[in-house]
């Protein structure tokens, strides 16, 4: 990841650009995810094989287990003119996860 304090440059064009015009962000991540129609073991990839409990519908948990499928969705907001993308973790927090044990 790379921190603005860290790249000034990057930090210094991000604002440049947002004096210059609106910036347009991505749009629903789990709107695009729903359109592949994953699967249990979609979700679960390699890594979570075999855990205790279902995990469709995790769609922060594809960041790990599809991460194409992440990057893919990321690519096509890019490539419909969108300035910024988000991070793939709406749900990321601990009382979210846990609904997933």
């Amino acid at each position: 990841m790379t921190l603005p304090y860290r790249e000034p440059a990057r930090a210094e064009a991000l604002l440049r650009a947002l004096r210059q015009r609106i910036l347009i962000i991505d749009g629903a991540m789990g709107t695009m995810l729903q359109r592949h129609r994953l699967q249990e073991a979609d979700f679960r990839g390699e890594a979570f094989r075999h855990h205790g409990h279902d995990l469709q519908g995790n769609n922060d948990l594809l960041s790990i287990t599809q991460p194409k499928i992440v990057a893919d969705v990321h690519r096509d907001y890019l490539a419909a003119g969108a300035d910024l993308i988000e991070t793939n973790s709406f749900n990321s927090t601990s009382v979210a996860q846990a609904d997933y044990g």
